[in-house]
């Protein structure tokens, strides 16, 4: 039996960024339950996943190689993604817990952790952010959590879990243009390129053509409705 779009999701997605082996390998068996746990080994392989697909929440080790987990988040939140993040850190590591938050991390965790708090934690810090996460799109108000668009009037435009997918991981990152492949990847799991083609239209014809932009031989990315 084929599953249509709208019920595709079963579980929400989870960035891991942890470059020590056999942490890495735990965590993702103990949040696979729970979680589509994506895992990067660096700062930079986590940010190209960061802007290509959309998480519901991340999990940032302190200290990497290269670019360190505040240094990731801040290039995060720079791209305006507003996804929560529980940051890793070293016990007793004071400063590093500070230079975390102030970078944009939602929690921290001190090292070593039990999974089960991590999980409790994940949690709260989803429910927290999930009811409260409002993105102006232009003059638009957008409400992941309502799937709910607000024209500049105040009307209120009702999506569909599709529609409010897709809205969701463009304006997740609004500079990036994303090609139809990572919105498949992302929104629509086994499904064509036209799928996505056919609910940019929806989204267009529900609310104004602007509040998508088509990027020509790209893809797509928020627009800048007026």
């Amino acid at each position: 039996m084929s599953t249509s779009p709208d019920s595709a999701h079963t579980k929400p997605r989870l960035l891991y960024v942890e470059d020590e082996v056999e942490i890495a390998a735990i965590g993702r068996e103990v949040l696979s339950d729970e979680y589509d746990v994506d895992h990067a080994a660096t700062a930079e392989d986590a940010l190209r996943s960061a802007l290509s697909r959309r998480y519901d929440v991340m999990i940032v080790d302190r200290r990497l190689p290269g670019m360190n987990g505040a240094e990731l988040v801040a290039a995060i939140r720079t791209a305006r993604i507003s996804t929560p993040v529980i940051m890793l850190t070293a016990l007793g590591a004071i400063d590093d817990r500070v230079s975390g938050l102030d970078a944009g991390a939602d929690d921290y965790l001190v090292k070593p952790f039990d999974f089960a708090e991590l999980r409790a934690r994940l949690r709260a810090l989803r429910r927290g952010r999930g009811a409260g996460d409002r993105r102006m799109i232009g003059d638009w108000l957008f409400t992941p959590a309502t799937q709910a668009l607000y024209s500049p009037t105040e009307t209120r435009v009702a999506l569909t879990a599709s529609e409010n997918d897709l809205l969701e991981l463009l304006s997740s990152s609004p500079e990036h243009v994303f090609t139809r492949e990572e919105i498949l990847d992302s929104v629509f799991p086994g499904g064509s390129p036209a799928t996505v083609d056919t609910y940019v239209h929806y989204l267009r014809r529900k609310t104004t053509p602007e509040i998508i932009d088509t990027v020509r031989s790209r893809g797509y990315r928020s627009g800048v409705p007026r």
